[in-house]
């Protein structure tokens, strides 16, 4: 048997509510921890502006507490370990999140996020709660193919939404354009990521998958699924060069675009890896004729202390490039002047 992996936590059962007592109290400038254990603004949003909420499993921070803020999400409805939150506390998070415009229930795109989102706005309707809207995102060109976008994983690309977005609904604007706007960038975002060492479950401090040590997994979604085939361990430069080149053909990227560039580590990755990666992609796509408008590098979406990252690109345009330069500050994200 595999030893378990060190985990300094008290009682297995306790993980969710400890870690967010411990998340509120750490910032309590940005966010308060509501009795029915939301992660909200410190400060809301005025009267009259749309709603951002989120609800996902928790075991990824900081993915999605991290993101709640000013010009960030209003609410994250966090579930259980790696397990998405039921129906009757997302409705909970949409009526925390209501100023007024209605409220947008933002899903990354996995079968438990959306069964659970869908039966939410269920039974908002059944209570009357009428002004609520889903867009359902994602960004993984690994998990299905080109024309079949739909059927694709939510992963780290999707980063690049959640900080427009939130920057787009400060602004006064209507409930469908909020949608409008989220498909937008989900539309012009494109992610692949590599595994090479697995992280462990912190409840049952099992392993998630198996991967030899002179192997990497290129594709692998992140709770271990299944990505495009494994590949013996190569260097930073042949990994990126082996990344990039489907996630250009799959948008298209083409000469003369300007992309933000996101380097997501997936739970130990060291900033100086992270670091030679991103000289490659930078080298590679100023080949290309693609020009970097800004990145983002470090962690968004973990899974626990497992090594590897995603390359996430999302293509610009000058409306998208101001709503990324918007003031926001949340306790991953901290823009404060554009």
């Amino acid at each position: 048997m595999a030893p378990r992996t060190k985990k300094l936590i008290n009682q297995p059962q306790h993980i969710l509510r400890e870690m967010l007592e411990g998340f509120a109290a750490a910032y309590p400038d940005i966010v308060r921890l509501t009795e029915e254990g939301l992660i909200v603004r410190r400060d809301p949003k005025p009267a009259g502006k749309v709603g951002l909420v989120i609800g996902n499993g928790s075991g990824h921070e900081p993915a999605m507490i991290g993101l709640v803020g000013t010009g960030l999400f209003d609410v994250n409805v966090p579930g259980e370990i790696f397990a998405a939150p039921g129906p009757d506390r997302i409705v909970e998070g949409i009526k925390a999140a209501d100023h007024g415009a209605g409220v947008l229930v933002c899903v990354s795109h996995h079968a438990g996020d959306l069964m659970n989102a869908e039966m939410a706005l269920e039974l908002c309707q059944m209570e009357g709660i009428d002004n609520v809207e889903m867009v359902v995102l994602y960004d993984d060109i690994s998990s299905a193919p080109r024309g079949h976008e739909s059927e694709r994983r939510g992963t780290a690309g999707l980063f690049f939404t959640w900080k427009m977005l939130g920057a787009y609904a400060e602004q006064d604007v209507t409930l469908a354009q909020c949608k409008q706007m989220a498909e937008k960038i989900r539309d012009h975002t494109r992610t692949l990521a590599v595994a090479i060492s697995a992280g462990t479950n912190p409840v049952s401090g099992e392993v998630m998958f198996h991967l030899p040590d002179d192997e990497i997994e290129v594709g692998m979604g992140v709770h271990g699924e299944v990505g495009q085939g494994r590949h013996k361990l190569i260097s930073a430069d042949a990994t990126i060069d082996i990344m990039l080149p489907p996630i250009l053909e799959d948008l298209p990227f083409r000469a003369g675009d300007e992309v933000l560039v996101f380097l997501n580590d997936s739970g130990s990755m060291t900033q100086m890896e992270l670091f030679i990666l991103f000289r490659r992609v930078e080298q590679r796509l100023r080949e290309a004729g693609i020009s970097i408008y800004k990145s983002y590098i470090g962690p968004y979406a973990t899974t626990q202390e497992m090594a590897g990252f995603a390359l996430s690109l999302c293509r610009v345009d000058d409306e998208l490039k101001a709503l990324w330069d918007a003031p926001a500050i949340g306790a991953n994200v901290r823009i404060v002047q554009p």
